[in-house]
């Protein structure tokens, strides 16, 4: 009967050793049978040079753009965006969340320690010991202090991917921050710039209302004696009532447009008064695009991008490990006593120690599944981020078509103004003199208002278009080396800084 014990003992803990290696032999063929992931290589696909600026050096966009528009106030307003705007506090809580998610995952690297301590007291009935009663109850005390210990041994890296991954994560997480920084500061600016060129349409519309006023007077004076006709009167009286009719509108878009600049500072808008000033007062900044090669370490998007990339990687590798066998340590010691004076003697120690080795043999795909998700998920970031390139890389080409052909725009239309101010000023001289047809004033008039309206709309869009070239080129911003990126906390962004 011994031996056959014997023998049945030792023939089950072959076959489990025997499970055991073959369930270590195929998780290390199955992990090790796929390929590893790989990032896309896009250097490749970077032209040599922008088409729309084909003279372009390699000189890049240096120094603080903000400060290029030669604005105070601008400046000011901007940096107080970048202290206290919402969107900006947003991105810094998630900085704070992803900093706690890489602890949580860390953690697993290290052993689990845990403390207790028990006493007890127990009365229980005693037995009939004899044939007459007194019986007696048996009275026990029970005194424990212990320490437990476990650790899941991270033989093949599981547990490391995954840490590497919430790293590439943070990473990405905090030039996040600056990415946030740079389109609220472009944002900020664009509406500035829309403010200025309302507060432009204003000023031209009340000096068009002084010029309908004056033509007014003009016509109701040879209406009085007799050179007009109360048509002509009635015409003009209805150009003046058109132009002192929009100035409400733009009332309104003035007013609306600055409160919108001091809700991008975070604040309400009655918290801050906006100076303003038009157009003119402002200088366009000069914005060197620098090579297309470049553009991928000046853009916190596609950089965000890349680093998601590498996390999406990591988390594959943690997969293939998860096919691999996982070796656990556990240990325990403690002091167990009957009586507490008893308790701290050595007599009273306890301990054990056990190592334990966990593979799943068959678990319904689950874990192919999720080897095959994470792969899955790696090449729709894989297509995203060469996507975010060819997007980066029309991004400054359209904003260089803006710029080029707001200017040549801004210039043509500066010549349109010119000659309209020319033959309204001939017009309402003649119209003093009572040699020239009231409809060719009314059409001078009309030209030269629209055309004024129209240089204020292209000088905008030239000064949006240099705004969308700031952003398109990433601000200034540049790409820290690998260990920065990982080890330096958020701290406040430059806009525009140099290498």
């Amino acid at each position: 009967m011994r031996s056959a014990k014997f023998g049945s003992a030792t023939t089950g803990r072959s076959r489990r050793w025997l499970r055991l290696g073959a369930g270590l032999a195929v998780a290390a063929m199955l992990a090790g049978c796929g390929e590893a992931v790989r990032a896309p290589d896009v250097e490749a696909e970077m032209p040599t040079r922008w088409r729309e600026a084909p003279r372009a050096s390699a000189a890049e966009m240096t120094g603080d753009w903000v400060a290029g528009f030669g604005s105070a106030e601008l400046s000011r307003l901007v940096a107080s965006a970048d202290l206290d705007n919402l969107d900006v506090a947003a991105a810094r809580a998630r900085i704070d969340q992803a900093e706690a998610q890489l602890t949580v995952t860390a953690a697993g690297l290290a052993p689990t320690v845990s403390g207790s301590a028990e006493s007890s007291h127990s009365v229980t009935p005693g037995t009939m010991s004899s044939a007459s009663p007194p019986f007696k109850s048996r009275v026990g005390n029970s005194h424990q202090l212990g320490l437990g210990a476990s650790w899941q041994v991270d033989l093949w890296g599981r547990t490391r991917a995954s840490v590497r991954a919430s790293e590439a994560s943070l990473a990405a997480t905090r030039i996040d921050l600056d990415a946030v920084r740079l389109s609220t500061a472009t944002a900020l600016v664009d509406t500035y710039l829309q403010a200025a060129a309302a507060e432009d349409r204003l000023k031209l519309a009340r000096e068009d209302v002084a010029i309908a006023e004056r033509t007014l007077a003009a016509i109701r004076r040879r209406f009085d004696v007799g050179t007009v006709t109360a048509l002509d009167l009635a015409q003009q009286e209805g150009v003046l009532a058109t132009q002192r009719a929009a100035i409400p509108d733009l009332e309104i878009t003035l007013r609306q447009t600055r409160n919108a600049v001091v809700v991008l500072t975070g604040r309400a808008p009655e918290a801050a008064t906006i100076r303003g000033g038009g157009l003119d007062r402002l200088r366009l900044p000069r914005v060197a695009p620098g090579l297309p090669s470049r553009l991928l370490v000046r853009r916190p998007d596609v950089a965000a991008a890349e680093l998601r990339l590498e996390a999406a990687a990591a988390n594959v590798e943690a997969a293939r490990a998860a096919f691999l066998p996982e070796v656990g340590l556990t240990g325990s010691a403690g002091l167990s006593s009957a009586f507490l004076k008893n308790l701290l003697r050595p007599e009273a120690f306890a301990g054990s120690i056990a190592a334990s080795v966990t593979e799943t043999i068959f678990d319904g795909g689950a874990r192919e599944g999720r080897l095959a998700l994470t792969r899955a998920q790696h090449a729709e970031l894989a297509a995203g981020y060469r996507k975010a390139v060819h997007e980066a890389l029309a991004d400054v080409e359209n904003a260089l078509v803006a710029v080029e052909q707001n200017r040549r725009r801004e210039a043509l239309q500066t010549a349109v103004v010119t000659a309209a101010r020319k033959a309204q000023r001939l017009t309402e001289q003649r119209l003093s003199e009572g040699t020239i047809p009231i409809t060719t004033v009314l059409d001078a008039q009309r030209t030269l208002f629209q055309a004024e309206d129209t240089l204020v709309a292209v000088r905008l869009a030239r000064f949006r278009a240099s705004v969308g070239l700031v952003a398109a080129l990433g601000g200034g911003w540049t790409k820290a080396s690998e260990a920065e990126v990982r080890a330096v906390a958020a701290g406040p962004m430059v806009l525009g800084g140099t290498e």
